[in-house]
């Protein structure tokens, strides 16, 4: 954060400078990752096979940190995007919804259609996110205000509990499904092959360059309708194109990692308030911040308990608490 709060004072170059000491510390954290728990590998084996060819085991124990990555930067883009889109610094895709319908519909493909690939979930999680961000957005229109953070924040939380129900009553008529998604429903890094990786990770990519390509219409967005309307922003289609970038980058977290949640809330936020409101650079930032975290969460926790705990119960630690920060924050009309 100190490097992030310098950044915020000086000039591109040193924010550049910034960047650069982030992506330098989060390939430190994934080599330091890789060597601890209970699927360690040595660190010279570790190189070799990222170089060349590894064996089946490291392949997984690398597939985990490449998953990190891939989440935690999707999450920490998505979260950005979200808050921008809606003026709402409580939206993140697990608040707001998106996660459960994507988690709900990989339920539905593991029950009723015995789904076991990533890929295929990945289909399913697409749908799933656009229903229920298209539901969300309908419940929070409806009265007289219309759309509003508070009621885009309630509707979001009411389907998150009722999916999240459904889909917990689905689990206990199917012993197999439960045996498959047993540590995939917490959100689960490990387990995934480089297939697996491979498969998902061009669309979670897709989404976050996108985003990033986009900055400068989200950061017209972030100024809220009026004013962008005002400036020549077609709000309406730039909500819809953010919309599908929205779907895009959840559902392939969710396809690859399950429903992991507070990413996308903790690092928009900080990295914000640290930036200002130029999503030229929040953008870049929550990328490698959202991979710095969900790393540093899942190495930190096998490095002090010895074994694989799910990383969305570490984020869950670590996120709740914000997020009880965040919302007296708000209430007291603070940021």
């Amino acid at each position: 954060m100190v490097v992030i709060e310098s950044a915020r004072r000086n000039t591109p170059a040193t924010r550049i400078f910034a960047f650069g000491l982030f992506a330098l510390l989060l390939a430190l954290l994934s080599l330091w990752s890789l060597t601890i728990g209970t699927t360690a590998i040595p660190l010279g084996d570790a190189l070799r096979a990222i170089i060349s060819e590894g064996t089946s085991h490291q392949d997984v124990v690398i597939s985990t940190i490449i998953t990190a990555i891939i989440v935690g930067s999707t999450l920490g883009v998505a979260g950005a995007l979200m808050q921008a889109v809606t003026n709402n610094p409580l939206a993140s895709p697990d608040l707001l919804g998106i996660s459960a319908g994507a988690a709900f519909a990989v339920v539905i493909s593991i029950v009723f259609f015995d789904a076991q690939s990533p890929l295929v979930f990945l289909w399913f999680a697409f749908g799933g996110a656009a229903v229920a961000g298209i539901l969300v957005y309908m419940v929070a229109s409806t009265g007289v205000s219309g759309v509003t953070p508070v009621k885009l924040a309630l509707s979001g939380a009411v389907l998150s509990v009722f999916l999240g129900s459904v889909s917990a009553s689905l689990l206990i008529f199917d012993m197999k499904a439960i045996d498959i998604i047993r540590l995939w429903s917490v959100g689960s890094l490990t387990g995934k092959d480089m297939a697996a990786v491979a498969a998902v990770a061009p669309f979670a990519l897709a989404g976050v360059a996108a985003t990033l390509l986009l900055a400068r219409e989200v950061s017209t967005l972030s100024l809220g309708a009026d004013v962008a309307q005002a400036v020549g922003q077609n709000v309406l289609l730039w909500r819809l194109v953010s919309g599908a970038l929205m779907v895009l980058m959840a559902g392939s977290s969710v396809a690859l990692a399950g429903p992991i949640g507070f990413v996308g809330l903790v690092v928009p936020h900080i990295v914000r308030l640290s930036l200002g409101t130029d999503y030229r650079w929040i953008l870049p930032f929550c990328a490698i911040s959202g991979a710095l975290l969900v790393v540093m969460a899942d190495g930190l926790q096998r490095s002090l308990t010895g074994i694989d705990v799910p990383v969305g119960v570490t984020l869950a630690l670590v996120g709740a608490p914000f997020f009880i920060w965040l919302a007296r924050l708000r209430a007291g009309g603070i940021g």
